[in-house]
């Protein structure tokens, strides 16, 4: 277990704003509607409030600035062993017991490789935030995964639609590498993507038809940190605010990705016609 104590840097925000920005802290308050008592406290202590916070991220996100975004550049220019975690009601300590048994490895601590696909996970939520973290392979026994049928079926049997396919000796084996392994560095599946491997699952759909539907979604890298030596090898970074204007935006592109991914299973449908079905490898 690791204790999570980092918060919203605000204060050093606040400073680069009025930097940035050629204005004042007076100034800035007429603008944001923070009084300028509580800017000053800010100042001196760092601490605030969530009101304080949607008032200040929501006014320099309308401006323009990707305040988060740009840090998260800023940190991989001086450390590429950077990843990002969406926590919908915010994280006090971290363990590799912390997920949910049907996620998409079963337990672990899940990262992203990137800011924007952390805050895919939990825009929805208006208590979430990211944090980034600094990581080491050091010592780890890694498994990888591409998007291949391997990948495809761990994350069906975790998610629970292999039931009526099971035992089976191909499954076993994933499953048996998956559990031995410290952490695992695989394609990320969100929602959308688990429909499409449900349709695979139901035998709607062959396994090239599905594969390549998810390749071309292409999220990026999720890293699961399956024991605790391997949650050891994490320190936290910096916690980062979500303000409704940027969640808004994220929940725009996530509407936009369900019709892309609709369209490529369309025309997989017509390109992969001869590819296996479920019942055909799992016979």
């Amino acid at each position: 277990m690791i204790n999570v104590k980092c918060d919203y840097r605000i204060r050093e925000d606040i400073g680069f704003i009025v930097e940035a920005d050629k204005t004042n802290y007076a100034e800035l308050s007429d603008k944001t509607g923070i009084s300028r008592t509580t800017l000053e406290e800010i100042r001196k202590t760092g601490k605030t409030t969530p009101g304080v916070c949607e008032k200040f991220y929501a006014y320099i996100y309308e401006k323009g600035y990707r305040i988060n975004s740009t840090k998260e550049h800023l940190l991989k220019e001086n450390d590429p062993y950077v990843l990002f975690h969406g926590s919908k009601n915010g994280l006090s300590e971290i363990t590799h017991t912390g997920a949910r048994h049907n996620c998409d490895f079963g337990k672990g601590f899940y990262l992203g490789e990137t800011y924007n696909q952390a805050i895919s996970f939990v825009f929805s939520n208006k208590n979430s935030s990211v944090y980034s973290f600094g990581y080491s392979l050091k010592g780890l026994k890694i498994e990888r995964f591409d998007c291949s049928l391997d990948w495809m079926l761990a994350i069906c049997y975790y998610r629970g639609t292999l039931a009526e396919y099971l035992p089976n000796k191909m499954i076993y084996d994933i499953i048996s590498r998956i559990e031995a392994a410290d952490l695992i560095i695989a394609p990320i599946a969100d929602n959308k993507m688990f429909y499409t491997m449900a349709q695979f699952t139901d035998g709607e759909i062959n396994a090239d038809v599905a594969l390549h539907s998810l390749s071309a979604s292409n999220l990026g890298l999720q890293y699961i940190f399956k024991t605790e030596k391997a949650i050891n090898n994490l320190h936290p970074i910096e916690k980062y605010y979500l303000c409704s204007p940027e969640r808004d935006d994220c929940r725009k592109r996530s509407v936009g990705r369900g019709y892309e991914i609709d369209t490529k299973i369309k025309l997989a449908k017509r390109e992969y016609k001869t590819g296996l079905y479920i019942e055909e490898i799992l016979k």
